[in-house]
């Protein structure tokens, strides 16, 4: 009896323990999650990971807008470890490129398009960045798990072509007119599907002309793409691809936290200099007077350092506890349509959209109208032999904090960069360092 009573109360138990093991599932820990869960934070990682993390961070001091607070020798003054671009590519790929492809897969299985869309601009975006900080990286062969543990190097110049079929595709998808709209879980754009595809086109107007003088392709070609593909890209500032932060304690934008005292980050004079010598009025929205003189002065890198307080700051525009982060913008389209117009058919019909770039930034910084025509009518001229130039000089400042001022650098030479004094090379760095995690596991 009590043998069968036992038999019974085992039997009994293990029924409770399959019951209770099925229910015994991590709520924090989803296994699968809907769509609209996986888009909010990778849009918010982009926002923070691609144009706030370390990678950029490092951008900011080899293009001289920003310095440390420190003597040399110091990343300013080029020291850089291979183990300071591990995060970085972490989080590019196992945050969010491995994200993106889930999302990619998800959306289409459900059939929910414009998800589809969305995630392949961002993948685009995100491949973009991290060929330009490293050239040759893992794509075809990547995100595979440890079915594929090394994967090889694509070339740069096919993972150009991926992102360009990427956008495509993403444009495809959006002409479908999937009813299916993303709403507040699409932090850039609100499920404004028009909004996104006419990043998708701006985009690939930026990649074409990254092109322009690549071997094997012609500036003209590269140009008259990226013409083809404005005409369907941004309008107005209102299309800006940017993040807005609520400014809230836990929701500080990326550069308020950089320019924190902890990270001993200050502006550099290079860039302070840059609207002073040119009495630009967009200094004061830009660039906060430094705290013990309250004069604008940035720090000459490579120099004795003095106390922080002596140096300038952002402002609360470019750098406030609640200031946008600003990826892709109206404005660069513009100085894409000027940069690809001078090539093809030369400063006279470039010089419109350069003054047109312009002007929406000091819109967008609330530049009375009498100030821009001052500012204009000084420095709003192109000719032969100024023009790239010019066109280079003022889209870095409209640039301020983003990646693309190196990638314009790096390809035309402007603006005009001397190395700092201290440097522990022999020349500005023209890429980032392959993390040291690659180097050992791959």
């Amino acid at each position: 009896m009590k043998k069968s009573l036992f038999i019974a109360f085992v039997f009994l138990f293990s029924l409770g323990c399959k019951k209770f093991i099925a229910v015994n599932e991590d709520p924090n820990n989803p296994e699968d999650v809907q769509e609209s869960l996986l888009l909010a934070p990778v849009e918010m990682g982009i926002s923070q990971m691609l144009n706030g993390d370390r990678s950029v961070y490092v951008i900011q001091m080899y293009m001289q807008n920003a310095a440390l607070a420190q003597d040399a020798p110091n990343t300013d003054t080029y020291r850089l470890s291979n183990a300071e671009m591990d995060g970085s590519w972490r989080n590019i790929y196992v945050t969010l490129l491995q994200n993106l492809n889930v999302l990619t897969k998800k959306a289409g299985e459900n059939n929910k398009k414009n998800y589809v869309a969305i995630s392949k601009i961002l993948t685009a975006f995100t491949l973009g960045m991290a060929t330009d900080m490293w050239g040759d990286i893992p794509f075809t062969e990547a995100l595979n798990g440890i079915e594929k543990l090394h994967p090889v190097y694509d070339k740069q110049e096919d993972v150009y072509t991926a992102m360009q079929t990427l956008l495509d595709d993403g444009i495809e998808e959006i002409n479908s007119n999937d009813p299916q709209l993303p709403g507040t879980d699409d932090f850039f754009y609100k499920g404004n599907m028009g909004a996104w595809k006419r990043l998708a086109y701006t985009m690939k107007a930026r990649y074409f002309i990254h092109l322009s003088k690549a071997p094997g392709y012609s500036g003209i070609t590269q140009a008259e793409k990226a013409l083809t593909a404005l005409a369907q890209g941004m309008e107005q500032n209102s299309d800006d691809f940017k993040m807005d932060y609520p400014g809230a304690a836990g929701q500080e934008g990326p550069w308020f936290l950089n320019f924190q005292p902890d990270y001993a980050l200050v502006l550099a004079s290079t860039f302070v200099d840059r609207l002073q010598d040119n009495n630009d009025p967009r200094l004061p929205a830009m660039v906060k007077p430094a705290f013990s003189s309250g004069l604008y002065r940035g720090r000459v890198i490579g120099t004795t350092i003095e106390s922080p307080d002596n140096y300038s700051y952002p402002s609360e525009f470019c750098a406030g506890i609640g200031a946008a982060n600003y990826l892709l913008t109206y404005s660069e389209a513009l100085f894409i349509k000027a940069e690809a117009t001078l090539l093809k058919t030369g400063f006279s019909d470039a010089q419109p959209f350069y003054q047109a770039a312009i002007s929406a930034h000091m819109n967008k910084l609330g530049i009375a109208p009498a100030a821009q025509e001052t500012y204009l009518a000084s420095n709003g001229m192109l000719n032969a032999e100024n023009a790239l130039e010019q066109i280079m000089k003022e889209k870095s400042i409209v640039n301020f904090l983003n990646f693309e001022t190196f990638n314009d650098w790096r390809r035309t030479g402007f603006p005009s960069l001397t190395i700092v004094e201290n440097a522990v090379t022999g020349s500005i760095p023209r890429r980032l360092l392959y993390p040291q995690s690659e180097q050992i596991n791959n």
